[in-house]
């Protein structure tokens, strides 16, 4: 069966075109998609023989387990809700009345990665546009501290470099291409220009690039140490002066270095000043699936993107008190619940010990090193593929995903929401 204009929901791209075809009740194609995307459908399309729930290891029913997870839940005096980037819009709206009821701290994986351009945001204000319009119209693009080649393989051939536009129709003869980063990466053969920054050093350059933009006289001795020579600067600074329509795309090589959300304000500020001059936008490279969709879902429900905390009644944001990372480091959580992600894998060694000592309620597709820690283990369906929701694309765009195999367990938001009535239940008795 060949199913067509699939959403993939492995990375931020979240391309549209996918083709899937299914053979015996498995993925066997994803034609369009790249090799990430690629594995992504033929990896969640086995069919897994994981119980639906288990708690400390033993398998149980869907209802046991969710009277457990709720009574460790609720129960706990400061709990701290995780994850969420690769699950769908619906689930992450559940997550966060759950948090509101339990008075605890929910945070998703934008903590951890592009959580300082969600500052520099909120203090500056975002000049974005979408990816169709990069596509159409950029003729200057400009990675910092980012390499799609690896981390978004179709970003550049789909989007932003090689692909032809309406005010672009000859694609990559009509745009140039610059690479900032620290090292030469495969992203270095799809550029026209690479600059090669010292590591530590973004905060200066943007500033310097800043400073030339407005018209003002940099000292070449300014630079020094930096990597980067007077004349190199010069040069980006005319060429972002006189494009008509450039883009600049920020990873976290440049919100994950040192100076992070002074890095990303920078970023950001140099972009504003160029639109007095001619259109330019700024995008941040996001990495999972839906990870701007949960910022965005946050936002509205709460009025901050990451790092909520609910203790009194009504939300506050501050990052470094109430992200994850730093509320487990201190040991003020005394539960947890895991959405969709895997932080005993990927977050600091202590913050998995951590998890592992205290009770922890994990929801995953596939059995995980979070889920064999958890007290209380669901196994649940994939988001865009075996069950339907919205996804935003790295630019804000939301997307439909489509269901294109059937599968025996729940969907996240059908979990999460049976965990919100029952903690509902239990909090006013």
């Amino acid at each position: 069966m060949q199913i067509d204009n699939v959403v993939c929901a492995f990375c931020g791209c979240v391309c549209d075109d996918i083709t899937v075809i299914v053979e015996d009740g498995r993925i066997t194609q994803a034609k369009n998609a790249c090799v990430l995307g690629k594995a992504w459908f033929q990896g969640h399309g086995h069919p897994s023989n994981l119980p639906v729930a288990r708690v400390d290891g033993q398998p149980v029913s869907l209802d046991e387990g969710v009277d457990a997870a709720a009574r460790l839940l609720a129960g706990a005096r400061y709990p701290m809700i995780y994850g969420l980037s690769s699950t769908s819009c619906e689930a992450q709206r559940q997550a966060v009345a759950l948090a509101e009821v339990l008075g605890g701290n929910i945070d998703c994986c934008t903590s951890v990665c592009h959580g300082p351009s969600g500052m520099a945001l909120q203090g500056i204000g975002e000049p974005t546009c979408t990816l169709g319009e990069i596509k159409n119209r950029a003729d200057l693009v400009i990675y910092w501290g980012s390499n799609p080649a690896d981390s978004h393989p179709r970003h550049m051939t789909r989007y932003a470099v090689t692909v032809k536009g309406m005010f672009i129709p000859r694609g990559r003869k009509d745009r140039t291409v610059v690479l900032v980063d620290v090292r030469p990466t495969p992203s270095v053969r799809a550029a026209d220009i690479f600059l090669q920054i010292r590591p530590g050093k973004d905060f200066e350059v943007l500033w310097a690039l800043r400073a030339l933009i407005r018209g003002q006289v940099i000292d070449a001795a300014s630079l020094n140490g930096t990597g980067i020579t007077l004349a190199q600067l010069t040069d980006l600074a005319e060429r972002m002066k006189h494009c008509k329509f450039g883009v600049l795309f920020i990873g976290q090589g440049l919100t994950q270095s040192r100076g992070k959300h002074l890095n990303t304000s920078a970023a950001f500020l140099l972009v504003r000043d160029l639109n007095a001059i001619t259109k330019f936008a700024l995008m941040p490279m996001r990495g999972h699936g839906n990870v701007t969709g949960v910022d965005s879902v946050m936002a509205w429900q709460t009025g901050f993107p990451f790092g909520v905390n609910f203790s009194l009644g009504y939300p506050r944001f501050n990052p470094g008190e109430f992200t994850m990372v730093d509320v487990l480091s201190r040991g003020e959580a005394d539960a947890a619940l895991i959405v969709a992600s895997d932080p005993v894998a990927n977050l600091p060694r202590p913050i998995g010990q951590r998890l592992a000592e205290m009770p922890t309620v994990a929801l995953d597709s596939h059995e995980s090193e979070t889920t064999r820690v958890a007290r209380v283990a669901f196994t649940t369906a994939t988001a865009g593929i075996h069950v339907e929701g919205t996804v935003y694309r790295m630019d804000g765009v939301p997307l439909h995903l489509r269901k294109v195999l059937p599968s025996p367990y729940p969907s996240d938001e059908e979990v999460l929401s049976r965990l919100l009535a029952r903690v509902k239940e239990l909090k006013s008795c």
